[in-house]
């Protein structure tokens, strides 16, 4: 059994892992003109994904530049996203919350 909060902290991360898979997906799909950028909805969707993931993102490629034109910023997001849910079921169980 899960405390509440912990479990909403746990499923809003994992949704945002999702968000930035979406996005790195996507970004790959537009860099290889597989998707049309100039469609309304896809440039919507753009936007949306790009609202969503750049402000973590950006801290990230500061600190980690793009190493021979691969950015790693959503690796480390992904690994982070992962060590923060860990942690909350970590604590779960071992503090009986």
């Amino acid at each position: 059994m899960m405390n509440p909060i912990a479990f909403l902290l746990y499923e809003i991360l994992d949704v945002y892992e999702w968000i930035v898979i979406v996005a790195v997906i996507v970004s790959w799909l537009t860099a290889f003109n597989v998707i049309n950028q100039y469609n309304n909805f896809v440039r919507t969707v753009l936007r949306v994904l790009i609202a969503l993931t750049e402000p973590v993102f950006r801290p990230i490629r500061k600190v980690l530049p793009a190493i021979g034109g691969l950015d790693l910023s959503p690796i480390v997001v992904i690994i982070l996203i992962e060590f923060l849910k860990y942690t909350i079921r970590w604590m779960s169980v071992r503090y009986g919350y």
